[in-house]
């Protein structure tokens, strides 16, 4: 069997299909074979989806909002490093200067 090739779909596309599953007439499997979708990939989107309307989740999952911000926080710590390390190398460069 072909491995298929790894696809990305939009947070909409991926609403919708849980939409689909949590309104009942369907499962999740019949779901994801209309949709073209493996049934591994469409559980997690589910899953997902309960963790961040509930609020609950396992100690190592993250909901949409803590993702969100881990993501911001990341890029900040990153642009702060670089302006460090620019303010290192100036200020060795003006001590060489001075003397």
């Amino acid at each position: 069997m072909a491995r298929r090739k790894r696809r990305s779909f939009s947070a909409e596309f991926k609403a919708e299909a849980v939409r689909l599953c949590q309104i009942g007439d369907r499962s999740i499997a019949k779901v994801a074979k209309d949709l073209d979708l493996t049934e591994t990939a469409l559980r997690e989107w589910v899953r997902a989806d309960e963790v961040n309307v509930a609020g609950e989740k396992p100690p190592e999952t993250l909901t949409g909002a803590e993702r969100e911000e881990l993501v911001r926080l990341r890029r900040e710590v990153k642009r702060l490093q670089m302006e460090r390390e620019i303010l290192k190398k100036a200020a060795a460069f003006f001590a060489k200067e001075s003397e």
